[in-house]
């Protein structure tokens, strides 16, 4: 019998074949022939769409002639979506599933096989070509969270493989690549407004045009306030960004210089009670709890202290959650002369990335239940729980522990890449290229301050105390600090590389590259000891805080690695081809990394950290036409030696290296059966499983669904007089996943539906309607990530977001 493996290959190889032959067919029939002036605009401007994410050529290529697995989204399909965040635009790309429930940061992002437990490690995030952040994650802070969404944006190209491992920062997963809207000689502007669930008021600004001869510039931003869809008595979100490009036209070269300014806060949302049965199978709502709009968060507990130490205290604002301030500039220069094409980029981010957030601890229990624990643990024979204003809470009360964290990250970086490119031979292209980035992060943490409340939304804090006078909670508090590091990290990344293109005919175009990086990274780390904050023992709830002792232990590591590529397209058609792609990537230590591993971290035979290298092998099929568009392609990954960490609720750390492989198929396609109707399907199929470490060899690669997908529909009514609607809506559905490594911690499968609409009266004026999960759907996206196993019965997990609209209203000028 055939392994499963072999099937699937077999399957896509078939289908690849079939549609090629078509595509060829086609291409044959009407190779003398002009382009059908039935096409409508849109298939024309997606037949000529060029990508630049992962081109050595400064001018791009057309994305049907691209030799690797390329996403694209334009403003129109941006606002379509409806993303709730920066990271739920990657609902839109095949082989990535983001778990964007945190709200607008936090998001974890997995890459099709590519083992992570948490946020963003295989996803980075550019700006005009340059990331923004040259590390694309770090604890408590991941890529998406550095940008915001807003009407300067002209498109995103999301490139997944390919060679993405040369150039830039050498991602081997997924590169997510912002193209700032530029100014051109035709002016153009537009003021938005827009409201929805959690009383949002937001608007949006943009203007660009010619400003003289040769220079042109554009400015844009938004201010927005909202209270969310899960609504704590308190803005969920409430900030404002601005952001500037200009542009010098320069003979046979272009100059542009970019800034943006943020200042945003957004909550961020973790796990809620739930009931879990038939093994995690079956998820159901907990009593008295909605969670689809529900939030433990609430004003009583906004505004908290942390007892840091002896005579010190600290106050936090959960308002602030997991928020953005922080400045990036940078630079993209092109230049052709005598035969040579000469490009730079540069970006410099400084920033605040600070979390300030509610964690949930243990799964909930009866009031009673406590009291129970906290007298076996604590002595005594009688326990008195009361709210903050001073009224019994009952034994049969539903409480939940949740710590309320501080997380403080000053960052900088520089980061810069110079290509230089030659036809030396005819139709041999080579490009030699350096890339540099400079970074840091200033990290003060405070982990733990457990709180024992109530188990409904916006929860009472409770008071806990025994009649041997031991006091186990206070305003709520109920445990210490229980990791507080403040620690100094610098890198510094240098690569080299070298490409060669290669158009053999009209119909053959290969390319190589080979890349060699360095990357060196220091840390200056916090001797930590634990001690009692009051020096009273009976105040139990901040016994064995954890605290720096004043000593400090430096850490350093080098490493050096290369990364390989090789891919080749052949054209069918004038607007179908067939490629094929092999890579070979890696990704380096972090600084967390180096942190947890301690003296351990240095490269040496003892090393527990080793260089994660990745292999992927992506063979695929491109065509764009009137009636059909399909991307399709299939991939083979294989990840030897990633480190994992995952922080329980006790504070203990678990630490494990594995690795993984996987293969599986990546679809996008559009069909137009008839006039103003257009059927779109993306998603994947994908087996990808550990290897390596014995605890998970053969287990499914934790949080990554076997399939997904989205079916969208979209049909476009005239009204006459310029003025038309445009209907859509969008069915997706999500496999069942496994929360953590073991596959202890089952997350089912769920679907969404999501629905919008589009009024255009003429040119100018624009009205859009948007629902999402219309159908109050339950869906986990996250499990308990602080408990090493699932159950059944009341437990905490992170669920979709129930049921929210949006309306706007733009006026083109």
């Amino acid at each position: 019998m055939k392994s499963p493996n072999t099937l699937l290959l077999s399957s896509i190889t078939l289908a690849v074949l079939t549609l090629a032959q078509q595509a060829q067919a086609q291409a044959q029939a009407g190779a003398d022939q002009a382009p059908s002036p039935a096409a409508s605009k849109e298939v024309q401007a997606e037949i000529q769409q060029v990508v630049v994410t992962g081109v050595a050529a400064a001018g791009g290529i057309r994305k049907v002639d691209s030799a690797f697995s390329i996403t694209t989204a334009n403003e129109e399909q941006l606002k379509a979506a409806s993303p709730t965040s920066t990271a739920d635009i990657l609902k839109l790309v095949p082989g990535v599933y983001a778990e964007a429930t945190g709200g607008q940061s936090g998001a974890n992002i997995e890459v099709r096989g590519f083992p992570s437990g948490s946020d963003s490690p295989f996803v980075s995030v550019q700006m005009q070509g340059n990331p923004i952040y040259p590390v694309p994650t770090l604890s408590f802070f991941e890529g998406s969270s550095a940008f915001r969404l807003d009407d300067t944006i002209e498109r995103v190209e999301v490139l997944r493989g390919g060679p993405s491992t040369i150039f830039s920062s050498g991602q081997p997963g997924a590169t997510m690549n912002f193209i700032l809207k530029k100014g051109t000689d035709t002016p153009e502007g537009s003021i938005r407004f827009s409201t929805g669930t959690g009383e949002l008021r937001r608007v949006d600004l943009f203007y660009g045009g010619k400003i003289s001869d040769g220079w042109y510039g554009t400015v844009g931003g938004f201010y927005r306030k909202t209270n969310g869809v899960r609504d704590a008595g308190f803005p969920a979100d409430d900030g404002s960004q601005i952001t500037a490009t200009l542009t010098r036209k320069l003979d046979q070269g272009e100059l542009t210089l970019y800034a943006r300014r943020t200042n945003d806060k957004n909550a961020f949302y973790t796990g809620v009670p739930l009931i879990s049965s038939n093994e995690g199978r079956s998820i159901s709502e907990f009593p008295g709890f909605d969670p689809l709009k529900g939030t433990l968060m609430s004003n009583e507990m906004r505004r908290f202290t942390v007892e840091a130490g002896p005579g010190k205290t600290l106050n936090y604002n959960l308002g602030d959650g997991r928020g953005l301030k922080a400045t990036v500039f940078g630079a993209e220069f092109d230049q052709k002369f005598g035969g040579w094409t000469v490009s730079n980029k540069f970006n410099r981010f400084d920033g605040d990335m600070n979390t300030i957030a509610m964690f949930t601890g243990n799964n909930p229990l009866s009031m009673g239940a406590y009291n129970t624990a906290a007298l076996k643990a604590n002595g005594g024979t009688a326990a008195t729980a009361t709210y903050l204003d001073g009224t019994p809470v009952a034994d049969s009360q539903q409480v939940v522990q949740a710590g309320l964290w501080a997380v403080e990250k000053k960052m900088k970086s520089f980061s810069d890449e110079l290509r230089v490119s030659k036809e030396w031979m005819k139709d041999n292209v080579v490009t030699v290229g350096g890339y540099f980035a400079d970074y840091s992060s200033d990290d003060t943490w405070y982990l733990g301050s457990s709180h024992l409340m109530t188990a409904v939304p916006n929860a009472r804090l409770i008071n806990v105390k025994l009649n041997n006078g031991v006091v186990v909670a206070n305003n709520g508090k109920d445990g210490p600090v229980f990791y507080a590091p403040n620690a100094s990290y610098d890198g510094r990344n240098t690569a080299f590389y070298i490409s060669n293109g290669w158009k053999l005919n009209e119909q053959v175009r290969l390319d190589a590259g080979v890349r060699r990086e360095r990357q060196k990274l220091d840390a200056t780390i916090s001797q930590l000891t634990t001690g009692d904050t009051d020096g009273n023992p009976l105040t139990v709830y901040n016994n064995n805080t954890s605290m720096p002792t004043g000593a400090y232990t430096a850490l350093h590591r080098s490493d050096s690695a290369t990364s390989f590529t090789v891919g080749g397209n052949y054209k069918l058609g004038k607007d179908s081809s067939l490629f094929a792609r092999a890579n070979t990537g890696h990704t380096f230590v972090s600084f967390d990394d180096l942190r947890n591993a301690g003296s351990q971290a240095k490269v040496d035979d003892r090393n527990v950290l080793p260089t994660p290298k990745i292999k992927q092998i992506e063979v695929g099929y491109k065509t764009v036409g009137q009636l059909f568009s399909a991307y399709i392609n299939y991939f083979h990954t294989e990840f030897d030696g990633i480190a994992f960490q995952q922080i329980l609720a006790n504070g203990n750390i678990l630490n494990s290296v594995s690795g993984s492989k996987g293969n599986g198929v990546e679809v996008e396609f559009a069909v137009r059966p008839v006039r103003d109707l257009t059927l779109n399907l993306t998603g994947n199929y994908q087996d990808s499983t550990y290897k390596d470490n014995p605890l998970t060899a053969g287990k499914q690669v934790q949080r990554q669904p076997k399939l997904q997908f989205r079916f969208t529909p979209t049909y476009r009514v005239g009204l006459g007089e310029n003025n038309a609607v445009k209907l859509y809506g969008t069915y997706t559905q999500i496999g069942a996943r496994w929360a953590d490594q073991a596959n202890q911690q089952y997350l089912p499968k769920y679907h969404t539906v999501d629905l919008g609409a589009l009024f255009t009266f003429g040119e100018k004026i624009e009205l859009r309607l948007s629902a999402n999960n219309v159908g109050n759907q339950l869906g986990l996206t996250e499990g308990n990530s602080r408990l090493t196993t699932g159950n059944s019965g009341p437990i905490n997990a992170r669920p979709l977001f129930g049921r929210s609209w949006e309306a706007s209203l733009m006026y083109r000028f």
